[in-house]
């Protein structure tokens, strides 16, 4: 005789963790997945091992221009146009100019 197989719902933390990484990869999370802990926890897995994508954005972000312009500011030199479109190159150029 076969045995019946329940599903048990998500808990509270397990979709509110499932939507902080669907936010930190930008993607989107399944209706169906949130209704299955095992589904949701399998999801979870495969979501964590991402690298986000803000990680693979090569633009600085904006806290790293905003400290870039108030050093430029102290400084009195300008923050070159390459560094606003290159985060290596602007972590350079802070970096030079603490």
């Amino acid at each position: 005789m076969e045995s019946p197989t329940f599903a048990l719902p998500a808990t509270p933390r397990q979709i509110a963790y499932a939507r902080s990484l669907a936010l930190r990869n930008q993607t989107l999370l399944p209706w169906e997945v949130q209704q299955d802990r095992r589904s949701l926890s399998a999801w979870i897995e495969s979501q964590a091992q991402m690298v986000p994508a803000a990680q693979l954005d090569a633009r600085p972000s904006s806290r790293q221009v905003a400290f870039a312009e108030r050093l430029a500011r102290v400084k009195r030199r300008a923050v070159p146009e390459a560094c606003f479109r290159d985060k290596a190159l602007m972590a350079k150029w802070i970096d030079g100019n603490k």
